[in-house]
């Protein structure tokens, strides 16, 4: 969605300069508005004419489990009442994105078959970021399908060291 993401693209390069003193604690607060914004019955709510910009903001604030520092609390009202709230997610996206450039790290999501140990997952993300050369950000998403294993996603490069991947490949292999 091209048009989202040159909405969103102002509001995440703003909030990237005005945040600069501290990002991890932005990062924080935008990811929690993120996983909010998504909500479907918000998007719906906040849709409603009859709905204020203060009475959606009023909502966001009280289901959000973050306390939100007075910056964020600015920085939403202004997408709310810009009529932005469709777009947080994307902004969210951007500012990620514009917060791994600086830093020299990528977001990773390792899906798994099982959980993964504390211990487990340090020495994964260590010989992750050997394999990428890159500082990874990883998060672990269970996934029973993939029978045992794990699948990699850092950007678009996907390591796949399934047993389900396995699985497609011998399957292609016996048949072609």
């Amino acid at each position: 969605m091209a048009e989202l993401a040159t909405i969103a693209r102002p509001y995440a390069e703003a909030l990237f300069k005005a945040t600069q003193a501290d990002l991890n604690a932005a990062a924080v607060w935008v990811d929690a508005l993120q996983a909010i914004a998504k909500n479907p019955q918000l998007q719906q709510f906040s849709d409603n004419p009859k709905v204020t910009a203060a009475q959606v903001f009023d909502v966001i604030t009280g289901v959000t489990k973050v306390a939100l520092p007075e910056m964020a609390q600015n920085f939403l009202r202004a997408v709310i009442e810009n009529d932005r709230l469709a777009a947080l997610p994307e902004i969210a996206e951007q500012f990620r994105a514009l917060k791994n450039a600086q830093s020299g790290s990528s977001d990773t999501l390792v899906y798994s078959a099982f959980a993964i140990d504390s211990a487990a997952l340090a020495d994964l993300t260590a010989t992750l970021e050997k394999r990428f050369a890159r500082k990874l950000n990883v998060t672990v998403q269970l996934q029973p399908e993939l029978i045992g294993g794990i699948r990699v996603v850092v950007g678009d490069e996907v390591l796949d060291s399934s047993v389900k991947a396995r699985l497609e490949q011998m399957k292609v292999a016996l048949t072609a």
